[in-house]
């Protein structure tokens, strides 16, 4: 059994004990008091050529890369990005091999005001009126069981992240019409990171749909390379919580600093 597919037995098993303390109709009238959410997608929309927008994530740790912050404080750092310049922030919520929490993403909606992005093995529905009910804006899907989950999200009122890694992953997204895709640099078998799958498959994604880069990202000359194969925005992690200075690093990932603009390649 690969790592994927040992957290994923792994959330299976947790959203039945999930289930079992917090029914989902208890979290949808949770959901029914909630302001509407905050616009995602028009956050990630980049304002011209050379420019991006950053999703900044809070990450605790990671499977291949262990403890990346131990004393990570998510509030603290979800607002130095909002302050900082990052256009949303992704909160992972995988306690066993991320060290998140659902509540952080509670605390994190209490303590800025730009969209969230829920980030978790999203199987069931169930997940989507929790992410929801929690504060997040948005939700990460990949390939798995897509279609009905990207459905239903919109139902929620829940924008998406709609991830993929291969050429027929990135048909299926654009067949289902998801405004927002995100390439994965992230090898799930070896969980070694590259930035080739986004130089391959950003030149594919039609202007019509919002393009993310999303893991490997940690320099200027990174966002600069996805950028110029289409990149609107870019997700990063690991670059920001290990940064010395995090409103330094945001700037430069979000290429608000003073290097210059990169220059983006036209897409279908």
């Amino acid at each position: 059994m690969g790592v994927l597919d040992e957290i994923v037995a792994h959330k299976r098993e947790e959203l039945e004990r999930l289930r079992a303390d917090t029914p989902q109709a208890q979290l949808e009238a949770a959901c029914r008091g909630r302001a509407p959410s905050l616009p995602f997608e028009a956050a990630l929309r980049a304002s011209g050529p050379g420019t991006v927008r950053l999703i900044a994530e809070v990450k605790k740790a990671s499977p291949s890369r262990g403890t990346l912050n131990a004393a990570l404080d998510p509030v603290a750092q979800a607002r130095l990005y909002a302050t900082s310049g990052a256009a949303a922030i992704s909160v992972l919520t995988d306690q066993k091999y991320f060290r998140g929490a659902l509540d952080d993403l509670v605390a994190v909606r209490a303590a800025v005001d730009v969209p969230l992005l829920r980030k978790e093995f999203i199987l069931e529905e169930y997940q989507l009126w929790e992410s929801r009910a929690a504060g997040a804006d948005a939700v990460l899907l990949d390939d798995l069981a897509l279609r009905d989950l990207h459905h239903a999200a919109k139902g929620i009122g829940l924008a998406t992240l709609v991830e993929v890694h291969t050429v027929p992953e990135l048909e299926r997204a654009l067949t289902l019409g998801a405004p927002v895709i995100g390439v994965n640099n992230r090898d799930l078998h070896t969980l070694e990171t590259s930035l080739e799958p986004s130089l391959a498959l950003l030149p594919r994604i039609p202007s019509a749909h919002t393009a993310v880069s999303e893991s490997g990202i940690f320099t200027r000359e990174d966002v600069q390379r996805v950028v110029s194969a289409g990149a609107q925005a870019v997700l990063v992690g690991e670059g920001l919580v290990r940064a010395q200075d995090v409103p330094a690093k945001v700037r430069e990932l979000a290429l608000l600093d003073t290097g210059g603009p990169a220059q983006r390649r036209p897409r279908g």
